[in-house]
């Protein structure tokens, strides 16, 4: 039986964290640093601070289903941080992923991560 949009809604928020005064602190402090330092593509900057902010909403394991390695990469270098220090592995609302939910269940995670295991909809969030 299908939930309604709202209800849909109000069980994703139960899940996302809202952050400390510290952690939007230091999001505010990352950010500001990241766009005083960057040169480059601008739409590079604006995803790479998506990225920061979802990080935050469903772990690092995520992230990486979710983007190449190259792209995490690249990502932390525009935001000088390490994925795996900063985040959280997953949250609550990591589950939402469908491509991580698909992965966890794999005999081996990081094939998923890699693209040796091909997870259709891994970017998809339902």
């Amino acid at each position: 039986m299908a939930i309604s949009e709202e209800s849909r809604i109000q069980e994703n928020l139960k899940k996302l964290t809202p952050l400390s005064v510290d952690q939007l602190i230091q999001l505010q402090t990352i950010e500001l640093d990241a766009i005083a330092r960057f040169k480059g593509m601008a739409d590079e900057l604006e995803t790479a601070l998506g990225f920061l902010r979802l990080g935050f909403q469903i772990g690092w394991k995520p992230l990486m289903i979710i983007h190449s390695k190259k792209t995490v990469r690249k990502y932390e270098q525009i935001l000088d941080i390490n994925i795996r220090e900063f985040f959280p592995d997953e949250t609550a609302f990591s589950e939402k992923l469908m491509g991580y939910k698909i992965a966890k269940k794999l005999s081996n995670f990081w094939k998923a991560v890699s693209g040796e295991t091909k997870i259709e909809g891994r970017r998809e969030i339902f």
